[in-house]
């Protein structure tokens, strides 16, 4: 009778630490740009962040030794003449790096050996199609060299680096993600609805309208099972998850309400042991689920709380973490001036 009461689950103890001071990337002018990205991207190699940049717009790539206090004078990647909104490191490629701007283009940047010595101005390529300010880009899982970008002109454009092709949404672009096998990502879009596209054939292969009652924004992740979990607000603005099964779109299958404050929710999913992490923009917390088989399907694991709130965040990659020491996800956590890496371990004995 007891198990019956108390799940079973090996990552229910999981917990957070902040690593030490020094550990931390000091003195980083982060970006105050209002727009609802992570204004971070981690690989085992690298840490980038978008920062304050007058006259155009610029980031931040530090190799991951490189802790303590920044300086100034460091150099930047400052090819764009706007603002930065979002950057995504090449899965393929620890070197290459995608950032898309308010200068209405994409760049794709190949960072030296050990790291930028001088100001990096030249990108490798240059994407231009969007007409409006672009807001979103994310490479494909498992297909080298082709790159997803949406804008402020409800385009999605997924770009053989080198050519695009697009797809037009009704309305604004919150957010993309490639399912596991790259064959689909779904989007969520200021219309309040989810969609799922075949990227090969440019159609909509399932819609979910009003996914989320609120009016402001959500997000969207494909899952491993090609189940999709949400975030969003509901219709008296308090925060939701909601998961959604595509072969039966009318209900969502698990629901929860968070609480009722106003900072745009970031879901990192792991495939490997199944955790959906949620950070809001604005909060100091991280809360963590446990995505299962059986109901209530998201099951509320804990909460990484600290006392600052954060600008942004990063997530590294299954690759880049250290299995020996039970570390099974690692965040890097934009303050107002600082990046600090936060990494959740499972306890053992």
């Amino acid at each position: 009778s007891f198990r019956k009461v108390v799940r079973q689950s090996k990552f229910r103890h999981v917990f957070g630490q902040p690593v030490k001071t020094e550990q931390c990337y000091d003195d980083i002018r982060v970006s105050r740009v209002t727009w609802d990205s992570t204004f971070c991207a981690v690989n085992p190699s690298f840490v980038a962040i978008i920062v304050e940049a007058s006259g155009g717009g610029a980031f931040l790539v530090l190799p991951l030794h490189k802790t303590g206090r920044i300086d100034k004078a460091y150099p930047t990647v400052c090819g764009h003449t706007g603002p930065v909104l979002d950057i995504d490191w090449c899965p393929h490629n620890d070197h290459v790096i995608a950032s898309g701007s308010e200068d209405c283009t994409v760049m794709v940047w190949q960072i030296p050996e050990n790291g930028l010595s001088q100001p990096l101005t030249e990108p490798v390529v240059v994407l231009e199609g969007h007409s409006k300010r672009v807001g979103i880009v994310t490479w494909h899982p498992t297909a080298r060299n082709v790159l997803l970008s949406a804008g402020c002109d409800n385009v999605v454009l997924i770009w053989n680096v080198g050519t695009a092709e697009e797809l037009l949404h009704p309305d604004l672009i919150y957010s993309v993600s490639w399912s596991r096998d790259g064959s689909r990502f779904c989007t969520a879009c200021k219309d309040k609805s989810v969609r799922v596209i075949d990227p090969r054939r440019g159609t909509v292969v399932a819609e979910k309208e009003r996914a989320h009652e609120g009016a402001r924004p959500m997000r969207a992740i494909f899952l491993a099972d090609g189940k999709i979990f949400t975030t969003g607000f509901s219709r008296m603005s308090e925060r939701q998850l909601a998961l959604w099964d595509l072969e039966n779109l009318e209900e969502p299958v698990g629901l929860q309400e968070l609480d009722s404050s106003n900072g745009a929710l970031l879901p990192f999913y792991d495939p490997d042991t199944n955790v959906v992490y949620v950070c809001g923009k604005g909060d100091s917390s991280i809360r963590y689920f446990e995505i299962t088989e059986e109901p209530p399907y998201i099951h509320f694991l804990n909460t990484f709380t600290s006392k600052e709130p954060q600008r942004g965040m990063g997530w590294m990659p299954k690759r880049g973490l250290d299995v020996s020491k039970c570390e099974i996800a690692r965040f890097y956590k934009l303050h107002e001036r600082k990046c600090e890496p936060i990494i959740m371990t499972v306890p053992r004995k």
